[in-house]
């Protein structure tokens, strides 16, 4: 059994996607090439950024899957990180609300992929 796990985002640009990730996750990439983009999330997990796959991604397609940000403080820290998405200009799908695991919000980055943050739980 593998000891990691890739969670890839498909994206039309990776080092627009990294500079937009890298900042929102305030790090930086560990390994890059033109194409395809890692962050270490730590042991065992990484996000990958991949270009090139599918032409022409577009934000207004449905996306059935999300990145999530679990962290592992309260509500305070979690409208914290919302109030500064909103000020860096993230795309807002949903404020916090109250889902079955907790206080959560929904995102997207500029290809329209979802980021969610969550409650770690």
């Amino acid at each position: 059994m593998t000891t990691s796990v890739v969670s890839i985002v498909y994206v039309n640009d990776a080092p627009a996607a990294a500079r937009f990730y890298g900042d929102l996750l305030d790090m930086s990439p560990s390994f890059e090439t033109s194409g395809y983009i890692t962050f270490d999330l730590g042991p065992g997990a990484d996000l990958a950024l991949w270009s090139g796959q599918f032409e022409d991604l577009s934000p207004d397609v449905p996306r059935t899957s999300e990145v999530c940000l679990a962290i592992d403080s309260g509500p305070d820290e979690l409208n914290a990180i919302f109030k500064q998405w909103q000020a860096k200009g993230v795309t807002i799908l949903h404020e916090p609300h109250d889902a079955g695991f907790g206080l959560t919000f929904l995102a997207a980055d500029p290809d329209g992929n979802r980021i969610r943050v969550a409650p770690q739980g």
